[in-house]
């Protein structure tokens, strides 16, 4: 980027930062208190936990000034929906409005023996907060807070800046809720410029600003040779057994070169980032002497081109296993799509490989449960160059303009809303978070600089709109 664009004066940086740096002790105390309390978006978990965390949330920003702060939730079955915490600014005339997104609800801690701490107790310990949600999303929601509070210290509450900040109590569920929800409340969410804070920065002290997302299609594939199960003993042999059909049938996903062999997906190797093979086994956690699959860069293989995998099977475990021939198998698969490919053909491209390859006349049966499209930005627009500015001067460097292998099937329910507000995809994680794992973590030194860009972005913004009333 041109060092030319300076759409701040490096007195305002300066103080922007400095507040920032001030107030580090309070936003990593808010946090640890919100990291404290379990908000778990799933039936098995208690509901009124989730309460009090969007009760945390509305009292911290009931703090700024804004116009108003509410709860707000949907109906979804009759019965209430999760609650999502939304505030809002009005902007002055000719000022633009940012809507910031985040969300309070986390991942569910998973098996205590994998943790080396307390999932719902956060412990600062060798420049990393850890604890459950410190980075997935609860720091994505500090972030706002600490940014909005440099800005009004600078700006104050006078009229410029419209500010909408939507803090979604669902997203780890899968925001079962959200279109109805965007429906209801479209109005209060709209917005010129939004910013998704639920991202990964490229390494520790490398920013990164994601300019594509690959779209998701989930579904259960169920298998079935037999009308019941019976005994190996007395029919093994004639008859295989469902799971080993599964199996079968699992290993033509993809060719021998680990390439996806479902017809029908796009793919591409359109990328200008390297991500070094070494690295990239490195962060994965690949053990020695596996051989990575699929052909091209790295980076297609996570960001452009599809991926096919089985996050789930049900069959009988080994400990409660008899002589038994199991007559049917369900898996739970994740396909993820390359930018441009709808979500709707890449499924039915699945369901057609699935049932031509049923192995030796199994009965299959595809259901769909998800389907997310793509996303990819404009990296041209005006936010996204205040954003990579931005960054380069919190962190002292020149962002990484990344692709992110994972989805957020809502970022795209928000550009059908809203076509024409630029979206702005930032991180707070890094490549040693192990967000929705055990030992989640932050980086407190690159959380800081996040909080510092986003200040830098809200004061570009309202100087923007200062300037086009000139």
């Amino acid at each position: 980027m041109s060092t030319e664009f300076t759409p701040l004066e490096q007195d305002t940086i300066e103080a922007l930062r400095a507040t920032v740096t001030g107030s580090r002790e309070q936003i990593l105390g808010e946090l640890c208190e919100l990291v404290a309390i379990p908000g778990v978006a799933w039936e098995s978990f208690d509901p009124q936990e989730l309460e009090r965390s969007a009760e945390a949330v509305k009292n911290l920003l009931a703090e700024l000034p804004f116009d108003s702060v509410d709860i707000l939730r949907v109906e979804q079955d009759d019965q209430p929906g999760h609650p999502a915490v939304v505030a809002r600014k009005a902007a002055a005339e000719g000022f633009p409005t940012i809507l910031l997104y985040a969300h309070h609800d986390v991942q569910p801690p998973g098996k205590r023996e994998l943790w080396n701490t307390e999932p719902f107790e956060a412990v600062e310990k060798d420049g990393r907060l850890w604890g459950r949600g410190a980075a997935d999303d609860k720091a994505g929601v500090m972030a706002h807070i600490g940014a909005l509070r440099a800005f009004f210290e600078r700006w104050g509450a006078e009229p410029s800046l419209g500010v909408t900040v939507f803090i979604e109590g669902e997203e780890e569920a899968g925001s079962p809720g959200f279109e109805a929800f965007l429906a209801q409340y479209r109005e209060q969410l709209a917005a010129d410029v939004i910013v998704i804070a639920d991202s990964a920065n490229w390494e520790v002290g490398v920013p990164a600003l994601t300019t594509s997302l690959r779209g998701v299609v989930g579904g259960i594939v169920e298998l079935s040779v037999l009308d019941h199960s019976v005994h190996s003993g007395m029919y093994g042999g004639p008859v295989l057994d469902a799971p080993t059909l599964l199996s079968r049938l699992i290993a033509t996903f993809h060719d021998d070169r680990g390439e996806v062999a479902v017809a029908g997906l796009l793919s591409g190797d359109d990328v200008d980032v390297d991500y070094q093979e070494d690295r990239f086994r490195a962060d994965a956690g690949v053990l020695d002497g596996v051989q990575l699959a699929g052909t091209g860069s790295i980076a297609s293989r996570l960001w452009t081109k599809p991926a096919l995998s089985v996050t789930g099977i049900d069959v009988t475990d080994v400990d409660t296993a008899s002589n038994t021939i199991a007559s049917t198998v369900r898996a739970k698969l994740s396909l993820r799509i390359a930018p441009g490919q709808n979500p709707k053909e890449a499924g039915e491209a699945l369901r057609k490989h699935i049932e031509e390859n049923a192995p030796f006349g199994a009965h299959v049966e595809f259901s769909i449960e998800e389907a997310g499209p793509a996303f990819r930005a404009d990296t041209q627009a005006l936010s996204s160059q205040i954003a990579l500015w931005a960054f380069e001067q919190a962190w002292g460097r020149p962002a990484v303009k990344s692709g992110m292998g994972g989805s957020i099937p809502f970022t795209a329910t928000l550009t059908e809303a809203y076509p024409d507000a630029q979206i702005l995809i930032t991180g707070i994680e890094d490549p040693d978070t192990r967000a929705h794992s055990a030992n989640e973590s932050l980086h407190i030194g690159d959380f800081l600089h996040a909080v510092t860009a986003e200040a830098l972005v809200l004061a570009a913004l309202a100087e923007q709109g200062r300037r086009n009333e000139e």
